[in-house]
């Protein structure tokens, strides 16, 4: 593989944490905040991985808590880069919980982050593309488009009209 091009797969990153009484809320679940703050540090590890360069968390694209994390329960996160544009890319996150008694992971929660890469003077810079190769990479680099350009209509800083991607899901 070249220089410039990476896969999701040498941007990998996996941390696993244990869910202690500091980390939840009232209920005896793990707070939201502390697995934003997780994942945030777990993505900027795969941004990091990609580029070697100093990234920030640009959006927090995506995050969902359908089922509660508990204390004492075992946490991993896996972080991949999922696509990359011109300064910025795509980081998703999963989310298991390990079974206590079987060790399976069960997956819990993804988010989807957006990072930058900066020069030391805080101005982006270019990002090295991501090739992907497994089935699900290659899902997730697809609808990578169709959310950025969801996200910049959303902003304000894209036409719908120019939303090509979005426009495919609905004519097709």
């Amino acid at each position: 593989m070249s220089e410039n091009k990476r896969t999701p797969e040498s941007t990998l990153a996996i941390n696993t944490e244990i869910v202690l009484p500091n980390d939840t809320n009232t209920l005896g679940n793990l707070m939201g905040g502390k697995l934003l703050h997780w994942m945030d540090v777990i993505a900027a590890i795969s941004a990091h991985r990609l580029c070697k360069r100093v990234c920030v968390t640009a959006a927090v694209n995506n995050v969902t808590f359908p089922k509660p994390i508990s204390l004492g329960d075992i946490v991993t996160l896996r972080s991949k880069v999922s696509r990359t544009f011109n300064s910025s890319m795509e980081i998703f996150i999963d989310v298991y919980v390990e079974d206590r008694s079987t060790s399976q992971q069960i997956k819990v929660n993804e988010a989807i982050y957006t990072f930058v890469a900066v020069d030391q003077l805080g101005n982006p810079i270019h990002v090295p593309q991501v090739s992907p190769e497994t089935e699900e990479e290659k899902e997730r680099f697809d609808s990578a488009l169709r959310r950025r350009q969801l996200s910049l209509i959303l902003a304000g800083k894209m036409k719908p009209s120019e939303a090509t991607e979005l426009k495919a899901l609905f004519l097709d």
